[in-house]
């Protein structure tokens, strides 16, 4: 069950939806199973930058990391509105590796996303201590905004789907928008798999998209 914390954040995050003009629509298809043997994801040093012109911002993403990353897709949100985020990155993808996605089809994680974050509760104390504690379920999933790098890259992130084993390879980028009038958006990425809350989640600027099996 949510704390009173999390249900204060979701209320928190409701708001911030109708203020600033996005909407958000689950995806529902796939299905909850399991993927043994997955490792971490990998980030590399890497510079460059790229610009776009978006609903009359200009967008500055500037690299970090070059970011690998292979996993099982546990949860998808689809973001459609009037604000820059929804229109950079019009998914988000929650990921797990290791052991949660590989005990994913036994344990029922509960998966969700909202407002941009994602979460997960577990039935009974048992399944946490079988996963070695809370912390472990966060250094081994992740919620990531996926900007596209082009049409192709778009088409491939609205074909993921929960269940899919899936390849994601692009940089971990901030992201920095300004409008004439001084209106600005930021947008920066965790360089971390272990860090929680705000500013956790991964902005990957996605090159390429690989379904495996």
């Amino acid at each position: 069950m949510f704390s009173k914390k999390e249900w204060a954040l979701i209320a928190v995050v409701t708001v911030m939806s109708l203020i600033t003009g996005y909407s958000q629509l689950t995806s529902t298809l796939g299905m909850r199973r399991s993927v043994p043997g997955l490792k971490e994801p990998v980030q590399t040093e890497a510079k460059g930058h790229d610009s776009q012109y978006v609903n009359g911002y200009n967008v500055n993403i500037t690299y970090k990391y070059a970011y690998d990353i292979e996993g099982l897709v546990v949860h998808t949100m689809n973001y459609s509105g009037l604000d820059l985020g929804s229109k950079l990155a019009p998914r988000d993808i929650a990921i797990a590796w290791g052991q949660v996605a590989a005990r994913n089809g036994t344990i029922d994680f509960h998966w969700s996303q909202q407002g941009r974050w994602y979460y997960w509760r577990l039935d009974n104390e048992e399944d946490i201590f079988r996963m070695g504690g809370m912390e472990m379920i966060g250094y081994q999933s992740s919620n990531n905004h996926l900007i596209p790098m082009d049409g192709i890259a778009k088409r491939d992130i609205m074909k993921i789907k929960t269940g899919d084993h899936i390849r994601i390879k692009g940089y971990l980028v901030d992201v920095y928008g300004s409008k004439p009038d001084g209106s600005y958006f930021t947008w920066n990425s965790s360089v971390s798999r272990e860090d929680t809350g705000n500013g956790a989640c991964e902005v990957i600027y996605v090159t390429d998209v690989y379904f495996l099996d």
